[in-house]
C-alpha cells in the first residue's frame, strides 16, 4: 500500500516537472539560434546536407521544386547523374514529383500540392547505382519573422 502511494507521488512529481519545464521554455524558438543556425542556399532555399554535394531545395513561384547542387563553398555545381523524387501532401492521397535536368539543376515536372504546410519526403540518389538518401521535412510557406526566409528555408536554427 505504501509502495503504491510512493509510486503515485513520484508520477505526480514527474508530471509537475514536465509542465513546469514546458512553461519555462523560451517563448520564441529563435532564442538559441546562434547554436543551431543553418546555412542559406545561394537562391534562398533550404540546404540538404545529408548528401555530397549538398543540395539546395527551393520552391519556385509556380510551386515546382528546383534542386541545385552545391560545392563546399556553397556555389552551384553540375547535377551529374543525380536523380530525385519527392512525395508529399496528403498522406491518403500523396503527390509524387519527378525531376528532370534543367541546366546544372534538377527541376520537378509537377508542382507541390496546395497548402501552407506540405509534408514531403525527398529521395536523392547521386548515381544510378548509389544509395538512396531520404530527407523528410515540412515545406512551410510562412515567412520567418527574424531571417525573413520562408520557414522551410529558415536560417535561424529553429
Amino acid at each position: 500500500m505504501i509502495l503504491m502511494k510512493t509510486n503515485r507521488i513520484a508520477v505526480a512529481l514527474a508530471a509537475c516537472a514536465c509542465v513546469t519545464g514546458a512553461l519555462a521554455a523560451p517563448a520564441h524558438a529563435h532564442e538559441n539560434a546562434a547554436q543551431t543556425a543553418k546555412k542559406a542556399g545561394p537562391n534562398g532555399g533550404r540546404v540538404i546536407t545529408k548528401v555530397t554535394p549538398n543540395v539546395e531545395f527551393l520552391v519556385q513561384p509556380d510551386r515546382r521544386v528546383k534542386l541545385t547542387f552545391l560545392d563546399a563553398e556553397g556555389k552551384p555545381v553540375a547535377a551529374g547523374q543525380a536523380m530525385a523524387t519527392l512525395t508529399g501532401g496528403d498522406r491518403l492521397n500523396p503527390s509524387k514529383l519527378t525531376f528532370v535536368k534543367d541546366g546544372d539543376a534538377l527541376v520537378s515536372q509537377q508542382s507541390l500540392p496546395a497548402g501552407e504546410i506540405v509534408p514531403v519526403v525527398l529521395q536523392l540518389r547521386m548515381t544510378p547505382e548509389g544509395e538512396v538518401v531520404m530527407q523528410k521535412f515540412n515545406v512551410n510557406f510562412a515567412i520567418c519573422p527574424e531571417c525573413k526566409h520562408t520557414e522551410y528555408a529558415c536560417t535561424c536554427g529553429h
